[in-house]
């Protein structure tokens, strides 16, 4: 799926990837200030979740609660300086817990990453648009 998208239109993408999606491991790419967060904001606020969705940043992975009882894992691997760190914090358990994992910055833990994963790549086309690629892996 590629898709361009405005501001407005989140709600609609989140939607669609998460119909799009064959598995629960979201891995986002992009620059810095592209969207990803934002877009994970709608993501999560779509799968039913009330809670107030930030960047993981320090913590390294925040978790939310769905009204039905889910839960779903969203990191920030960005400041993380090696792969160690990451299983420090067990994100081996979290990624086949079979609960929704959002993931930014996948790149800074690539040997970590399950197969069976979704990549979504967020290109800025304007200061209005952005244009989302999302591929099925494994």
């Amino acid at each position: 799926m590629i898709k361009n998208y405005s501001l407005e239109e989140l709600p609609k993408i989140a939607n669609e990837i998460i119909k799009s999606a064959k598995h629960k491991v979201l891995l986002f790419y992009g620059k810095m200030g592209v969207g990803k967060t934002t877009l994970i904001k709608e993501i999560v606020k779509q799968l039913r979740s009330l809670d107030t969705v930030s960047s993981p940043t320090f913590s390294l992975v925040n978790e939310y609660h769905t009204t039905n009882g889910e839960k779903i894992y969203h990191f920030d691997f960005y400041r993380i300086n090696n792969e160690n760190e990451a299983l420090d914090i067990g994100v081996e358990e979290y990624f086949y817990s079979g609960c929704w994992c959002l993931a930014e910055w996948p790149d800074k833990v690539e040997n970590l990453l399950p197969l069976n994963s979704v990549t979504i790549t967020i290109t800025s086309s304007s200061d209005q648009l952005r244009t989302i690629e999302l591929r099925n892996n494994g």
